[in-house]
């Protein structure tokens, strides 16, 4: 079968992008590799060669110039006349400092620990089993709880992202009479710290295992904030503290099954008293219908990868969600977009 050369053209580019898209690992690892080194916080004060670079973050000349070279058209340096090196606006991202930076992401993203679960996706996709568990021999969460630096590595690199979020949520949300709220899960306190920052009357408790609850408690101390603040150590399978005007879970449910997330709704659900709200705020995955931002329909999409190849859970439909929170006894009565980002709160109460 003869092709003509406008298909045969088309065909080439097809299959070009699909090459880029099987080898777009090696660019992860590559942006891992430079985050890891701290190639952005060498060249933040001044360009610089590639054997300058090279001597500061202590690599081989040769081979780190390969590196900048394979990365060169991601626009996260710029090469002067001369062949210095220097920041762009995406690379200074890759600082340790910087306003947003993504360098804990870049990190903890290409871990080898983290992405051996991916070798075993076609393992997830046929079981429904997250590739983490034939990989490791335990859940990803029973692996952070026995490896404490790949914890930490993790938990600072999801800090900086829910900073944003926890900003966002305080701004979007009306609080109105929600005095006591209850975090459920509630990780390091940041959320809770925004929170009582911008309330001075409300109260909060934190509610977490105990490993967390120890990170908290310095965060909180450090805000000023430990004598409005209680905290917790507890499991949310088991039961959830009762009082709370309002009981926040802050992207944790994608994290789990439909099954286990239902047993965290029915705890809060048990804990409620009828005029308190549940605040959930999640990744709403848009309807195929729906106009929405391709970033953001791209995030969802990549976020939910994460959960079926690594971490167990999934993300979900406002449908999907409506439905999980009537099952364990809660009324969806609106979804608030959390603005500047890709996150929404859907507020329930009792029914």
């Amino acid at each position: 079968m003869q092709h003509s050369a406008a298909e045969s053209e088309a065909n080439r580019a097809d299959a070009r992008r699909l090459a880029e898209a099987i080898n777009a690992y090696q660019l992860s690892a590559a942006i891992g590799a430079l985050a890891r080194l701290g190639v952005a916080d060498a060249v933040a004060a001044e360009p610089l060669h590639p054997d300058e670079i090279a001597k500061r973050v202590g690599a081989d000349t040769g081979a780190l110039g390969r590196l900048l070279e394979a990365t060169h058209d991601l626009g996260l340096f710029s090469v002067d006349v001369d062949g210095r090196y220097g920041l762009t606006r995406a690379g200074e991202l890759l600082r340790a400092d910087a306003r947003g930076s993504l360098r804990r992401l870049a990190i903890v993203s290409t871990d080898e620990w983290r992405w051996r679960a991916y070798g075993h996706l076609t393992h997830a996709v046929r079981t429904g089993e997250p590739g983490f568990v034939p990989a490791h021999g335990c859940s990803f969460w029973d692996y952070l709880e026995s490896h404490p630096e790949a914890a930490a590595s993790f938990q600072e690199s999801m800090a900086r992202i829910s900073a944003l979020r926890d900003a966002a949520f305080v701004r979007s949300y009306d609080v109105g009479a929600l005095h006591r709220i209850v975090d459920v899960g509630g990780g390091d306190g940041s959320l809770l710290c925004a929170w009582l920052g911008a309330h001075p009357d409300a109260r909060g408790l934190l509610f977490d295992r105990s490993n967390a609850i120890e990170v908290a408690r310095k965060k909180i101390a450090a805000a000023e904030l430990a004598d409005r603040c209680e905290l917790v150590a507890g499991d949310f399978f088991d039961s959830v503290p009762e009082g709370g005007d309002a009981y926040v879970l802050s992207w944790i449910l994608h994290d789990w099954s439909d099954e286990k997330a239902h047993a965290i709704l029915s705890n809060c659900r048990g804990a409620m008293g009828e005029t308190a709200r549940l605040l959930v705020i999640e990744l709403v995955v848009p309807a195929r219908d729906e106009a929405s931002a391709a970033d953001v329909t791209r995030m969802v999409r990549q976020t939910d990868l994460e959960m079926l190849g690594v971490v167990g859970g999934r993300e979900r439909t406002a449908a999907e969600l409506s439905q999980l929170l009537a099952q364990a006894g809660f009324r969806l009565d609106r979804i608030v977009p959390l603005v500047g980002t890709p996150w929404s709160v859907l507020d329930a109460a009792p029914t």
